[in-house]
């Protein structure tokens, strides 16, 4: 995977690889990764480049051989070691292509760790092509300077996502009928105890174009873990929402490292 951000960096380009990243290894790349160093970015033998694979942290490496199809990195040492992910967990009602894929890029950027794509009756679709969910993914990864990736889920029904959903995350649903409480009082009472060794792991919900329809969401407010939350006066659209919700987390929680004050 390469990412469509061509801007030059002193360290290299910096690229996902599937493979072990440790000193002394070699990783082959496969066609579309050597045309990129090669043809787009115009790299030679012995140039740097960055490599991780959400495992093992950011490493230096150097193309050290192939040829026009194939370059070989040779991996020599650690930049930045492997972060603990805390960002939440994204469910949102499957829309239309390209909002999904703008979900996922951007949601990737905002630092969600897990997508949950809910299939309801308003779904604009429920066959997703897993690898090309995947390519967008590590593109926006490769772009932020990510060094995890987010976890793209299978479809679920909305029924089988709630019975699956862990009790001990908290699910803050954003209600297109603005009923509930703003967003920042909801991440501010999850955050609130200071003697918890680790904050409240949480996540958010939100629905498909043209919203849930009539009694799908019957009895979700009184599930424990779910919070009804309001982004608005307005009705937004699906991506919005999504991407709204997520950065006002990220604004007010980081990825889980930040002490959140209620606005």
């Amino acid at each position: 995977m390469t990412s469509h951000d061509h801007t030059e960096n002193p360290a290299g380009p910096r690229l996902f690889v599937d493979a072990t990243l440790a000193p002394g290894a070699a990783v082959a790349l496969g066609p579309e990764q050597t045309h990129y160093l090669l043809r787009v970015m115009r790299r030679a033998p012995g140039s740097a480049v960055l490599a991780f694979n959400g495992r093992d942290g950011l490493w230096h490496a150097r193309i050290d051989a192939g040829d026009r199809r194939r370059v070989v990195l040779a991996v020599e040492t650690q930049v930045q070691q492997q972060p603990t992910a805390h960002g939440p967990w994204l469910a949102f009602g499957i829309p239309k292509r390209p909002a999904l894929e703008l979900i996922l890029q951007k949601g990737t950027e905002l630092g969600a760790a897990r997508f949950l794509p809910v299939a309801s009756a308003r779904s604009q679709a429920e066959r997703l092509n897993p690898e090309r969910l995947s390519r967008i993914v590590i593109e926006a990864a490769e772009q932020c300077e990510r060094l995890d990736l987010p976890e793209v889920s299978p479809v679920q029904r909305l029924g089988d996502f709630l019975d699956n959903w862990p009790a001990e995350r908290a699910l803050l649903w954003c209600d297109e009928q603005g009923d509930g409480v703003p967003l920042a009082d909801a991440l501010d009472g999850l955050f609130a105890d200071e003697q918890a060794a680790e904050p409240r792991p949480w996540g958010l919900m939100t629905g498909p174009e043209g919203g849930f329809a009539t009694g799908e969401l019957d009895g979700l407010a009184e599930l424990p873990f779910v919070t009804k939350v309001a982004l608005g006066p307005r009705i937004l659209r699906a991506e919005t929402a999504a991407l709204a919700a997520l950065a006002i987390g990220q604004a007010l929680a980081g990825d889980g490292d930040l002490p959140v004050r209620a606005l």
